[in-house]
């Protein structure tokens, strides 16, 4: 029997049928070991090891705008603000990716994280409470959309009336943010790009002339490292980036942890009846079902990944999410189970751009998961959820959920 080529399983990725369930695709992809696709100058890698070591290779270059460079015009209008062009600093590499992580972590400590805590838990209670009140409720839109998006705005200081447009835009971007853009919906991610732009400069414009000093944009405004600053431009670009890729991850880690606990009644009456167990639940959810599914890199100079070679300015795909399922980094990795005495995974990444907001994230998936483990009586799934497009980013777009009323 002969064995599909490097590009006919990416086409099996790439294929919306393939949503549902990308995994039996991550191990054929697994089990050829480092993949070399040559119609696109690529090459896939999917055990853990390669992976993690890729991660903080310092030849692989994050800035991925060189590898499309050569096919890319300016899609952005003449008028568009100058922050609408400035890299996140997530597509940047050393030394300008450190000096502005250092400019922003500041906020993102796991100190400054926990001081958050009562005012997540009171925002779950308040969106199960809402969501609940209709005999089947949609966790996407009930809790998982929703609590994001509230978070990270009332962290910037965005008044309640607006926090509904970050909704609105956060979805255009998350084409962007997918890296598999389909170009038919480039139009759809512009606009929301320049509009959110627009507005965080207005923002942000407000901010330094009369700064409240108790939000991420004063706290931005002023951190200061060594007597470095971050430009106008710089700040703008920076407050996109923790509203877009801070919202629509974990909006999957919730929405992923929930349907594996529902699909798992066990470990779910396990987390009610010790919400201690809810931060062994989001890592696991992260290994068996990350809201990021891959990264990509650009090869820096002529790489060997076992015996594929990736040559200087090839792109290099790590599918993470193929990692975790390695049985080499996690025993019986295609089993959901949070009580397993290790648990290996890449969901924030790993080496220099390992994610900013992972105690962020973590606190919001914990507290939501022990929330409905524990308010939501008889939770059932519905039916099978449908899938977003999304193959990086990949969530369901709906999780109707029926119950018998909450607890108070």
């Amino acid at each position: 029997m002969s064995h599909p080529s490097g590009i006919q399983l990416v086409g099996k990725l790439l294929d919306p049928a393939s949503r549902a369930d990308p995994y039996p695709i991550y191990a054929e992809f697994r089990a050829r070991g480092p993949v070399w696709v040559e119609e696109m100058s690529t090459l896939v890698v999917t055990s853990y090891r390669d992976c993690e070591i890729l991660l903080r290779d310092q030849r692989l270059s994050a800035e991925r705008g060189r590898f499309f460079q050569a096919d890319q015009t300016d899609p952005f209008p003449a008028d568009a603000p100058a922050s609408v062009r400035r890299p996140w600093f997530l597509s940047l590499d050393p030394p300008d990716h450190t000096r502005l992580r250092r400019l922003v972590s500041s906020a993102f400590t796991a100190r400054a994280v926990a001081r958050m805590e009562t005012p997540v838990a009171r925002l779950v209670d308040d969106l199960i409470d809402r969501a609940a009140e209709r005999e089947t409720f949609d966790v996407v839109a009930g809790l998982a959309y929703s609590l994001p998006v509230t978070v990270i705005c009332r962290m910037l200081g965005v008044p309640q009336a607006d926090e509904r447009l970050f909704h609105g835009w956060s979805a255009q971007l998350t084409r962007l943010l997918d890296g598999f853009s389909d170009p038919g919906g480039q139009n759809e991610w512009v606009g929301g790009m320049v509009e959110m732009h627009r507005y965080v400069n207005e923002l942000v414009a407000d901010r330094r002339k009369s700064p409240r000093g108790d939000d991420l944009i004063s706290e931005l405004l002023a951190a200061e490292d060594g007597g470095d600053v971050l430009g106008h431009d710089e700040l703008v670009s920076t407050i996109v980036l923790l509203l877009v890729a801070g919202h629509e991850t974990t909006v999957n880690l919730i929405a992923n942890g929930v349907l594996a606990l529902l699909r798992n009644p066990g470990h779910l009456a396990a987390l009610r009846a010790d919400p201690g167990m809810a931060p062994a639940v989001v890592e696991e959810t992260l290994r068996y079902d990350p809201p990021v599914h891959l990264t990509a890199r650009v090869a820096g100079e002529d790489l060997l990944v076992g015996q594929a070679k990736a040559p200087e300015g090839s792109l290099v795909i790590l599918l993470l999410a193929a990692a975790h399922r390695d049985p080499e980094a996690n025993q019986d990795p295609d089993r959901f189970d949070p009580s397993r005495p290790q648990v290996r995974h890449l969901g924030f990444s790993a080496g220099p751009h390992f994610c900013l907001g992972a105690p962020l994230a973590r606190l919001e998936g914990r507290l939501a998961l022990t929330a409905f483990a524990r308010r939501v009586r008889e939770p059932e799934l519905v039916a099978d959820p449908p899938y977003r497009e999304h193959i990086n980013l990949r969530g369901v777009s709906e999780l109707r959920v029926s119950h018998a009323g909450v607890v108070g």
